[in-house]
């Protein structure tokens, strides 16, 4: 269980990777819990100018994992939660890698991130509904506002993959790329933004982000409260099971 993630300072980049490959970086409690202390760290460094996260360049992140997930669904508050609102009151500029899976979680992270890169082989799913559940982490607001209303309702409750270039084409990312030359454009952006004037690069991404905020803390309450409901319903119980039978 230890080194599921990973985080490395350099130029003022601190760079978190998710390392739990033979699982398709599917997230558990466990990781949750080391990505919410990483990034509080992350909040109060002053060498922190710019955070990037990444998998490799064949996976991102496989959403949930679903047995951690059903053992911990009747927690008091899932580390799923803590996380969604740590990453949406994170005040420094984010900027994500993506290729191959970019499942639930892995894709609606993507909507708190300032600049995501796409590879040609990512996947992107948002299986809410198909789970017996609703959207988290403020997509069900955020999703809309950026591709609008019949788009995201494709994505959010049909539940459509989209590819790499569908997310850059949607608004969703900056740029699609080729597998292998992903991390070294994300990378690059990572450094572009830690080499600017750390002051100014966060007060502007505040403002920007100003009008929104208290709407998007807001949904994250909501989404949570109704999520928490869903889950423990006898149809969203019996999906989960399905996927273990």
């Amino acid at each position: 269980m230890d080194n599921l993630i990973l985080s490395d300072l350099q130029n003022n980049v601190l760079t978190i990777t998710l390392n739990r490959f033979d699982k398709k970086n599917a997230l558990n409690t466990v990781m949750y819990q080391q990505l919410c202390q990483i990034f509080k760290q992350a909040q109060d460094d002053t060498e922190v100018h710019s955070v990037l996260i990444k998998g490799n360049e064949h996976c991102f992140c496989a959403g949930n994992d679903l047995a951690d997930f059903i053992e911990h669904a009747n927690d008091e508050q899932l580390a799923a939660f803590a996380f969604v609102n740590t990453i949406a009151n994170f005040t420094k500029p984010i900027v994500a890698a993506v290729a191959g899976p970019a499942v639930g979680i892995g894709t609606t992270m993507l909507l708190h991130c300032d600049i995501v890169i796409t590879a040609t082989n990512a996947k992107l799913k948002l299986p809410f509904t198909q789970l017996g559940l609703c959207p988290e982490a403020a997509s069900s607001v955020l999703l809309p506002l950026r591709v609008g209303h019949n788009r995201a309702f494709e994505l959010l409750v049909l539940g459509n993959l989209f590819s790499g270039q569908q997310a850059a084409d949607y608004g969703i990312a900056n740029q699609c790329c080729q597998p292998e030359e992903l991390l070294a454009i994300a990378e690059k952006q990572a450094l572009t933004i830690a080499a600017l004037p750390a002051d100014a690069t966060q007060t502007s991404r505040a403002l920007m982000k100003q009008a929104t905020a208290a709407r998007v803390n807001q949904a994250i309450a909501d989404e949570a409260k109704e999520f928490s409901r869903l889950v423990k319903t006898q149809t969203c119980q019996d999906i989960l099971a399905s996927f273990f039978n």
